[in-house]
């Protein structure tokens, strides 16, 4: 699921200069009224890969991928849920301060 996916290494030619060949022999135009068998080409070589090789984990390293893995998703949810209690925290204190400040000021009026 977490797998990068590539997509196919392009098949466009290059500018490399050694994959190109000189046309020997005749060349026949594309529709061509005569009668005769046409000649095969030469055959093209296989275009090279280019690109880094795939990414191939040895069952250490599988190990110690999803042991980090495992280790950040719990310093994040560390972190995530001690900002969410000092958030609960701050709002709790603003709520008890408003209720001290609202009898305060009540018990004034009624004087």
């Amino acid at each position: 699921m977490f797998t990068p996916k590539y997509p196919a290494p392009d098949t466009a030619p290059t500018a490399d200069t050694s994959l190109v060949r000189p046309l020997t022999g005749r060349v026949h135009p594309a529709a061509c009224d005569c009668h005769h068998t046409p000649t095969s080409p030469a055959p093209v070589p296989a275009p090279v890969p280019v690109g880094r090789p795939p990414v191939q984990f040895t069952p250490g390293a599988l190990v110690v991928a999803a042991a980090g893995g495992t280790a950040l998703v719990l310093v994040v949810g560390t972190v995530l849920v001690s900002m969410l209690l000092a958030v609960a925290v701050t709002a709790a204190s603003v709520a008890i301060c408003a209720v001290v400040l609202r009898s305060l000021l009540n018990h004034q009026h009624n004087r």
